[in-house]
């Protein structure tokens, strides 16, 4: 797969969780990504792939994290490239944070 850095992710891993933001970095066992939240809990889509495609229709039901400028990720197991639509549906959800 060939990323581009301008463009939203999805990434799900094996043990950390789903992340949406910039891919800079990709090896076999690591994603480095950039402008990073996880996603923490979603509502208004039934997976991580309609997630991509587009968005959420519930984003004040949803809890994603701050926005980390930069990050790296083991273990991914599904990048998906997230739709114009989708990246301004999920980028739009408000930060959930205590």
């Amino acid at each position: 797969m060939k990323i581009n850095e301008n463009q939203f992710y999805i990434v799900r891993t094996d043990r950390a969780g789903v992340f949406f933001g910039k891919i800079k970095e990709k090896s076999h066992d690591e994603v480095t990504m950039t402008e990073v939240r996880k996603i923490w809990h979603w509502e208004g889509a039934c997976a991580v792939e309609q997630l991509a495609l587009d968005g959420t229709k519930k984003p004040y039901d949803c809890k994603f994290t701050v926005v980390i400028p930069e990050m790296t990720i083991a273990d991914p197991i599904q990048i998906i490239p997230c739709t114009e639509k989708a990246t301004a549906s999920l980028s739009g959800v408000t930060v959930w944070q205590r």
